[in-house]
């Protein structure tokens, strides 16, 4: 057999994405894939172009198109067009998407502005809710009407400060099942953000926490990405524990992602200078993806060997697939998954962590969660 007659079994096995036989003759009738010529035998022979029309239909699918739309994509793009066309497919499928997270959003965030409310601004809440039945929150008429609904609640707003630890205990996830120390952790990370939907992003290996607090009381050194992020570490417990802090990309005047990212590969010593830096540190990398990249491959070559990295760089490409490598590696790690993250949300972690190891030094609550 060559690659211009694959059996049905061969075809699969060259597409390869859990296809089965079974899944390609299902295509064959809705019309995605053309009949393929047969043997002598009556036995379906394929060819490479049919691979790479599979190969193309398992992409789209796996992007969130039904299969409708797929057979509509493939009938009306031309071989020379194809990446463009799939690309503007791309474009609307997340403009959907888009529109279908801001519409949650809205009604989460009407949600939170309920639920949130502490127990001295519930007085007229009844009120409201029984007012909210009446209303589809989804719908921009809904909306409009709930706006309508805030005056009287956020008149009580004047009369004292939030109550920040009664609203989250309202509007957090249901998390008995981590430590006291992450259940702390994970809500400063919202508190720091103000965006509950962070909880299901948030990752810890799970001795993340353990090697944190074996390296703060050692009085461990704190590598930062840019100075930006040091600016929001507690210096002060920080000392107490014997911490300094260094800046990876030594530049005050590069404070944004986009400058970091650019400033790491175009000096040679910064790159440098990460390959270097001290067994059993701490690196909090809150904004140049890169450098948690060039971190990951640091440590797969055993070049250096931090006890915790804390990579929360932000960015729609790179940052993502660095946060991936970071969660398959085996140094103990804290990352919000995807591409949300930021200088603040990663030195809040590690504040957190600090705070927590001077103010119960003698607390073992994460010990249950570690693997034997």
């Amino acid at each position: 057999m060559t690659k211009q007659n694959l059996t049905i079994k061969e075809f699969t096995q060259a597409v390869g994405s859990g296809i089965t036989p079974r899944m390609v003759r299902h295509y064959h009738q809705l019309g995605l894939l053309p009949q393929p010529v047969r043997s002598p035998s009556n036995y379906r022979l394929y060819t490479e172009k049919d691979v790479l029309r599979l190969q193309r239909i398992v992409a789209l699918k796996q992007q969130g198109f039904q299969l409708n739309h797929i057979r509509q994509i493939l009938e009306v793009e031309s071989p020379s067009d194809t990446s463009a066309s799939l690309m503007k497919q791309l474009q609307q499928q997340y403009r959907a998407v888009m529109q279908q997270i801001s519409q949650l959003r809205q009604t989460a965030s009407a949600l939170e502005g309920l639920l949130g409310r502490d127990r001295d601004c519930q007085i007229i809440q009844a009120e409201v809710l029984a007012q909210l039945k009446l209303l589809d929150v989804e719908t921009k008429a809904g909306l409009g009407g709930l706006e309508r609904l805030w005056s009287g609640l956020d008149a009580q707003v004047h009369a004292h400060p939030e109550a920040f630890q009664e609203s989250l205990q309202r509007l957090l996830p249901d998390l008995s099942n981590r430590s006291e120390i992450e259940q702390d952790l994970i809500a400063k990370l919202v508190l720091a953000c103000g965006d509950v939907s962070l909880v299901p992003f948030i990752r810890l290996s799970d001795r993340a926490i353990a090697a944190s607090r074996e390296a703060l009381k050692s009085g461990c050194q704190i590598i930062v990405d840019i100075s930006t992020v040091a600016a929001a570490l507690d210096m002060t417990r920080l000392a107490h524990l014997g911490c300094q802090v260094e800046t990876l990309i030594d530049n005050p005047h590069i404070t944004t992602a986009t400058e970091a990212e650019k400033a790491f590969w175009q000096h040679q010593e910064w790159q440098e200078k990460l390959q270097k830096i001290s067994e059993g540190c701490v690196l909090v990398i809150g904004y140049a993806p890169s450098v948690l990249l060039s971190a990951y491959q640091a440590i797969q070559k055993q070049k250096i060997e931090p006890a915790l990295v804390i990579g929360m760089p932000i960015g729609f490409s790179h940052a993502p697939t660095a946060k991936r490598q970071l969660m398959q590696s085996c140094v103990p790690f804290i990352t919000i998954e995807g591409t949300m993250g930021g200088g603040l949300l990663a030195a809040t972690a590690l504040n957190s962590l600090v705070e927590s190891l001077i103010e119960k030094p003698d607390c073992h609550c994460y010990l249950s969660r570690m693997q034997p």
